[in-house]
């Protein structure tokens, strides 16, 4: 009887490094992502969160180690390259048009999915991409909003509009840098369960970086703790936080004395 071959994960760090000079941002870090997870990397500021994104969707090449998405070695290629082969990445500020509707930045970003040449310039006429464009606003709960100018937008609204700009060629995997970063309290509860409820439909694997540790608590399926460029705890939510080292330096509450 023949065995069926485990299928590789769908993001592989192996020894990823990055130095900047003499200091080192990432350090020799050992990751692997399945189908569907949900993983949100915590740390400190100069962690290596950001550094360890820019890495895994080419926006810079590893100083040492490999990336491989979906088994293909895909260590130093470029962005744009990535994300034709399904890796999406939203950034911490929003990537918008602001003195163009909502709904207008999103055709804009789904006629450059069809056609990459096309002109930023090129009018808004195709009525399908139109209904395309509302559809995707829709799905993350933002139509509503679609034909206000993105100046005017709260900016929990600019984050959904931005990620939904991000994964409009369906990604496999999404990249979220801080997907509540300057987000109301009242709103990033909200911004979460639209991601969430949204990647859940669609079986995307995403992993986000993330200050708050409530959002993460209720979001993260599995959690990576960086410290120094290094992975400190990996597992699950509950797991990572019971850890001393991050419950002191990355949580800042440090566990009652004799806890582990």
């Amino acid at each position: 009887m023949t065995r069926s071959r485990p299928a590789a994960p769908v993001l592989e760090c192996r020894g990823v490094a990055k130095s900047f000079g003499g200091f080192a941002a990432a350090n020799a870090i050992d990751l692997a992502v399945s189908e569907g997870e949900v993983v949100g990397v915590i740390g400190s500021n100069g962690a290596g969160k950001t550094t360890l994104l820019n890495i895994v969707s080419g926006h810079l090449k590893p100083t040492k180690g490999k990336v491989f998405f979906r088994g293909e070695d895909v260590t130093g290629v470029p962005s744009r390259t990535l994300a034709r082969k399904g890796i999406a990445r939203s950034f911490q500020v929003p990537q918008l048009f602001p003195t163009l509707s909502a709904l207008e930045n999103m055709m804009l970003a789904l006629s450059l999915v069809a056609a990459p040449r096309k002109s930023i310039l090129s009018r808004f006429d195709d009525a399908d991409l139109a209904t395309a464009a509302r559809d995707a606003l829709d799905h993350y709960g933002i139509a509503d909003c679609a034909d206000s100018l993105v100046s005017e937008l709260p900016q929990g609204v600019r984050k959904l509009l931005d990620i939904a700009m991000a994964t409009s060629a369906e990604p496999d995997l999404v990249l979220l840098d801080e997907p509540t970063s300057g987000v109301s309290s009242e709103e990033k509860s909200d911004v979460m369960q639209r991601l969430a409820d949204r990647f859940a439909a669609t079986g995307t694997t995403v992993v986000f970086i993330e200050h708050d540790m409530d959002i993460v608590r209720r979001y993260a399926s599995r959690v990576v703790a960086l410290t120094d460029g290094s992975v400190i705890a990996d597992g699950p939510p509950e797991e990572v936080f019971a850890h001393a080292t991050v419950a002191d330096v990355i949580v800042g509450e440090p566990l009652p004395e004799g806890d582990a």
